[in-house]
């Protein structure tokens, strides 16, 4: 019997401030405000996926500074636009900077902007980037592990800093 490799998808995303203190979000109607990601492509690294993710999807040009969040989504469900079961997600959230561009919408989202830090929670409520969220204003850097569940319904198993 021939063994194989379990199947994981990899994305990276990133928390970009701007000089003011802001942080960059789009706005995507399926999940509503969130920061630019995505799906690390054949052949890309983590950190030039999340810089690509960050142009694609807002117009932002950004510098990526630290990694301040692993997590594993272990939920398995069927796709959308002709994709099939979409398999576990393991997500690198980086935190970094803007460092230029023209921010617009995109193909997959209608709208990018600037929001201030104390007002982010108004925006994101998808409780997957919540959760991401919180490591970001934790001042102690590190990096935190959490391991949740999106289908049916968001349950965080596990979050730990390691």
């Amino acid at each position: 019997m021939e063994k194989s490799f379990p199947t994981h998808i990899v994305a990276a995303d990133i928390i970009a401030e701007n000089d003011k203190g802001e942080i960059l979000l789009v706005y995507d109607p399926r999940r509503g405000w969130t920061w630019p990601g995505g799906i690390v492509e054949n052949g890309e690294n983590p950190i030039d996926a999340a810089k690509r993710e960050a142009l694609e999807e807002s117009g932002a040009e950004v510098e990526i500074d630290r990694l301040i969040c692993v997590s594993s989504n272990t939920s398995t469900y069927m796709g959308y636009g002709g994709y099939g079961m979409v398999p576990e997600k393991v997500i690198l959230t980086f935190a970094g900077r803007y460092i230029g561009g023209e921010l617009r919408g995109s193909d997959e989202t209608t709208k990018a902007m600037f929001a201030p830090k104390e007002k982010l929670l108004e925006y994101v409520t998808a409780p997957a980037y919540v959760c991401r969220l919180r490591k970001f204003f934790d001042p102690g850097g590190g990096v935190i592990f959490a391991e949740y569940k999106t289908k049916p319904e968001f349950s965080l198993v596990l979050e730990r800093d390691i």
